[in-house]
């Protein structure tokens, strides 16, 4: 059927252009400093799609793609149901680790646009604050 589409890869395409995209915002993260702590950290409460510190401060990071801007931007899909899932995955992550609880923490946003290969990231420290 049509829905099984797959690449050459054996993943589907959306799914091969999401992970270029987070790869993407981890590099531009990185070279700004971020120290890069987990990816696509799971919790029963949601999922981070990066956890990285930036100097000491604990940044709880979204990465968000669009190929265009047709249908608005990337930092305009996260809705209030997102950032509520984003909390939640956040204070899991922080009750099953003291450590990283003792540490200022952020919300940051990577806003990834264009295809793979043509990827531009925007990094929004402090996306929203609670």
């Amino acid at each position: 059927p049509a829905w099984r589409t797959l690449t050459v890869a054996g993943a589907a395409p959306h799914l091969v252009a999401g992970r270029a995209a987070e790869d993407a915002a981890c590099r531009d993260l990185e070279g700004l400093g971020y120290r890069l702590l987990a990816r696509n950290w799971r919790g029963r409460r949601g999922e981070l799609d990066v956890v990285a510190l930036d100097g000491e401060t604990l940044a709880l990071v979204e990465v968000r793609y669009r190929a265009s801007a047709d249908y608005g931007s990337a930092a305009e899909s996260v809705t209030w149901r997102k950032r509520a899932r984003w909390v939640r995955a956040a204070r899991e992550l922080l009750a099953s680790e003291p450590a990283l609880a003792r540490r200022a923490a952020r919300f940051d946003l990577v806003e990834v646009e264009g295809v793979p290969g043509e990827l531009r990231c925007r990094v929004v420290k402090g996306a929203f604050s609670l």
